[in-house]
This record gives C-alpha cells, structure tokens and sequence, in this order.
C-alpha cells in the first residue's frame, strides 16, 4: 500500500476515479483531506446540532457526520485520524478504514475526556481522510461484501442494508 500525496488526490478527482463532494481545496493535505463536521449528535444530552457549534459535556461520547460524501474506487481504501488539534483538547475517537467501493458520508465517536465543555463548529475540519492505494483491485468492494452503510447520510447507527431489511419485512406482514 501507498498513501496517496496531495497531487495524485487532486488528479484522481479530476479523472473522476475520486469523487469528494463538498470538495474544499482548504482542506487537502499534503498526504490526505480533512474532513469537516456535518452534524454532532449527543446521545447522553438528546440533542442533534447541525447549524451552529455543538457543546459536548465534559466525558461525553458524541457522533459526528460529515459534510463531504465520499467515492471510493475498487483500487483505494482511505484511514480515518483525529486532527491533532482536537486530540490537544482532550478528543478521542474510534476511528478506522473506510473500505474500498464505499460511498456515502462517514460517521464516527468521539469522546469529550477533558474537564471543560467542548465547542464544536459545524464545518470545523475534524478528521483526516488518508487515502491507501491497493495493491491491485478489490474483487468484492464494500457494497458487494456487505454494504451496511453504503449511501448513509449524515449521524447514522444502524445499518442501512439491514435497516431497509428490516422494513421491507415489517412491510409484508
């Protein structure tokens, strides 16, 4: 695996076998993309913010979602990592892959482990999004494999696939 540099980022969504919607040039890096907040969901507080800045209590988890859809071919995986800065003020998050062939916003958990309030701005830059290419093609990208959350938007926790399953089941009795 290689992670791809800014240059072969930005040459890939030209030829289209990159696709970030929202795309912000701000936000590339020299080995990656930052991904901004969407939407912050506070479990332990019932609340959802998705205009303004969203207050995580001290210990808190929270989810985010992201602005950016993303597309990923059969030959690129990417790596989620928390920006430093929000490690600096106490953030941890359960972070992984993002597999090859999915599509869709990415959502993830944080935890607030400071002693003070978070302050989280709707669009601030969050994670970064390091793209890996394969060694070849996946044979069976993440839709064919499982695809649970292929197409999620915004803070989502159940899976789709099995959420649509689900449905169609409640549906026919």
């Amino acid at each position: 695996m290689c992670v791809l540099p800014d240059h072969e980022i930005v040459e890939r969504l030209r030829s289209g076998s990159l696709v970030i919607t929202d795309y912000s040039p701000e936000s590339l890096t020299p080995n990656g993309y930052d991904l901004r907040v969407a939407e912050v969901s506070v479990p332990s507080a019932s609340s959802i913010e998705r205009d303004r800045t969203a207050t995580v209590p001290p210990g808190a988890m929270f989810y985010v979602s992201t602005v950016e859809r993303v597309e990923l071919p059969s030959d690129l995986a990417g790596q989620l990592w928390l920006r430093t800065s929000w490690m600096r003020k106490g953030v941890l998050a359960g972070l992984g892959k993002v597999d090859a062939g999915f599509k869709g916003t990415l959502t993830f958990m944080a935890v607030n482990l400071s002693r003070e309030e978070l302050m989280l701005p709707i669009g601030s830059r969050f994670v970064q999004l390091v793209f890996e290419t394969l060694h070849s093609p996946a044979s069976l990208t993440y839709e064919k494999r499982s695809g649970n959350y292929q197409g999620q938007n915004g803070v989502t926790l159940a899976p789709i696939k099995q959420a649509d399953v689900q449905g169609e089941d409640a549906h026919r009795r």
